[in-house]
């Protein structure tokens, strides 16, 4: 997907804490950048700060900023000027995990990216959910189906990623991201949402 607009959109990538997603997330990063896109990362508390089996928070908070150019926001004060300031053309969060799922769909605000979540909707500009969590088809499927009739809530395609060992898990196909921004941004959702099994 190539960007056609003279001036580049501006995208809030927020980050939460599932990490087993974060090289395909660097890699779609990568890929973005190449793009007509100006990405400011905006980070959970968890994703700025837990090393994990798969890296250290320093060094994935760097890589991101690296490739992106941009400084993040890190705290909520900083992501509280997104609403008033209504500079975010688009609002990416990938991965969204099952917590922030649960609490963006009750209005709950207590960190960074929902934070940004709810100023950047209260511009009624497209908001991208990239799911990532191991109860989409149990405690939080309703909170699932709710949102995705929310208005200015779209989602990047996914679908079940083992539905053998974890029947209840699904996870975005982050390739994808690209593609449901450019369709978000024209108030599109992209089709079909569910594509599953996941490959």
């Amino acid at each position: 997907m190539k960007n056609t607009k003279s001036e580049p959109v501006t995208l809030g990538f927020a980050i939460t804490g599932s990490f087993c997603t974060y090289q395909k997330i660097l890699e779609v990063l990568e890929k973005m950048a190449e793009m007509n896109f100006n990405i400011i990362p905006i980070f959970s508390e968890k994703s700025s700060t837990l090393d994990n089996r798969f890296q250290k928070a320093d060094d994935f908070v760097s890589k991101v900023q690296e490739i992106t150019g941009n400084k993040g926001i890190f705290t909520i004060p900083e992501a509280e000027p997104i609403g008033p300031k209504g500079y975010l053309d688009a609002l990416v969060i990938a991965p969204c995990t099952g917590n922030t799922l649960a609490k963006l769909c009750h209005g709950i605000t207590d960190s960074t990216v929902l934070m940004a979540a709810k100023a950047h909707l209260r511009n009624e500009k497209p908001l991208i959910i990239s799911v990532s969590t191991n109860d989409a088809l149990g405690m939080n499927f309703t909170n699932l189906g709710q949102l995705m009739n929310t208005k200015n809530i779209y989602f990047v395609p996914f679908g079940q990623d083992n539905y053998i060992k974890k029947t209840n898990s699904m996870i975005a196909h982050v390739d994808l991201i690209p593609e449901t921004i450019e369709a978000a941004l024209k108030g599109k959702q992209i089709q079909p949402v569910i594509r599953s099994p996941f490959s």
